[in-house]
């Protein structure tokens, strides 16, 4: 089966968004020699020519990232879990054969070039894709990289069609049928998010007791499976600078597997806090949602709606679902700086955005909706 086609969209004049590019070369803190890896391409008949210039991307909390470089141009991107790793959130053997299926069936990911389970290597296991260079719409952009109201639309409905093909995806055609555990995944991510945010809790954190017995009380029945991004956001997706609203690639399929996708709905909606948000959300600005032109949750959840032939009756209990799962995250991250495994101040911020997940789910609850989420 050749890649799904996904219809193009219309140029629009607007001014070019900035490319995401990496960050200065600076080898010596890599934790592995770049000549080590040149030699195992070589070995592994990936024509590269030494040197190899490795540059990391500064932004994500979880697995590292670098573009690679040789002498004749060509580029890759490396991925790898960080030094201290937590074993079941960074298996990029895991990510590397999702990639390697999905590309039989989607076209906007990165392609999968060369897998390496054996840590002696680099120190660590890695595994190289193609480099899709493009631009990245991060959180809080410069004035020169923030689209126009009328491009910001288009570029966010993009985002959402885009995620409804994914979830069109064919999984006999691609060989995912058989991948992952569909049968009982809304209960295993309830249970297991539920449990993992216990053991990360600290005695500043929210309690999430409630929120996770209402979540279990009012499971909905979960829709037919299909392929799961788990974590689809502005900052996992490559666009094209000269037509913002035409995606290039999306990025970090490390926990994709094959579930219920209004579970992945619920999940970027817990993302997409927007302008009219009360402050007590505004906290949690992982994407640049806030920006004019971007949709309501509730236009977000209409338009997938539309596109995907979904019922999204229950969508509320996605949204709350979203931010128990994100409120975990980000709470594991902010552990990792009170145990003192990293020294980035960003880390430490994480705290007020956990309440601000509490309080969004807390509200969603009470309120039966997803937006106007302060009591009138």
């Amino acid at each position: 089966m050749s890649p799904q086609r996904l219809r193009p969209f219309a140029p629009m004049s607007v001014r070019p968004l900035p490319y995401d590019e990496p960050a200065p070369p600076r080898n010596r803190e890599l934790g592995f020699a770049p000549a080590a890896l040149a030699a195992h391409m070589q070995r592994q008949g990936l024509a590269c020519a030494p040197p190899l210039s490795i540059r990391p991307f500064p932004s994500g909390f979880s697995n590292l990232t670098f573009r690679v470089s040789d002498a004749a141009g060509r580029a890759w991107v490396l991925r790898m879990p960080p030094r201290h790793d937590i074993p079941t959130a960074h298996d990029m053997q895991r990510e590397y054969r999702i990639l390697s299926h999905v590309q039989k069936g989607y076209e906007r990911i990165p392609r999968p070039q060369l897998d390496c389970a054996d840590a002696a290597v680099l120190g660590r296991p890695f595994y190289l894709m193609t480099y899709v260079r493009g631009a990245i719409l991060r959180a809080r952009p410069a004035p020169e990289g923030t689209p126009p109201p009328d491009a910001m639309r288009a570029l966010s409905q993009a985002v959402v069609s885009n995620l409804a093909a994914i979830h069109a995806l064919d999984l006999d055609a691609v060989g995912l049928a058989q991948w992952g555990r569909p049968q009982g995944y809304a209960e295993r991510q309830l249970q297991g998010w539920a449990r993992r945010y216990a053991a990360a809790r600290t005695d500043a954190s929210p309690d999430m007791n409630g929120v996770c017995r209402w979540l279990a009380e009012r499971r909905p029945r979960s829709q037919a499976a299909t392929l799961v991004h788990n974590d689809y956001k502005h900052d996992n997706i490559v666009l094209d600078p000269e037509r913002p609203a035409r995606i290039l690639a999306v990025l970090d399929w490390e926990m994709a597997t094959v579930g219920d996708p209004l579970m992945d709905l619920g999940t970027c909606l817990a993302y997409w806090v927007h302008q009219d948000d009360p402050p007590a959300l505004r906290v949690l600005q992982h994407s640049p949602t806030h920006l004019p032109g971007t949709p309501s949750r509730r236009d977000v959840v209409e338009q997938y709606a539309r596109e995907s032939r979904r019922n999204v009756d229950d969508v509320v209990f996605y949204f709350v679902f979203g931010h128990m799962k994100l409120a975990t995250i980000l709470q594991q991250l902010h552990v990792r700086w009170l145990q003192g495994r990293t020294q980035a101040e960003r880390y430490a911020r994480l705290a007020a955005e956990v309440q601000a997940c509490h309080w969004a789910a807390t509200q969603a609850m009470q309120l039966n909706r997803i937006d106007d989420l302060c009591a009138a």
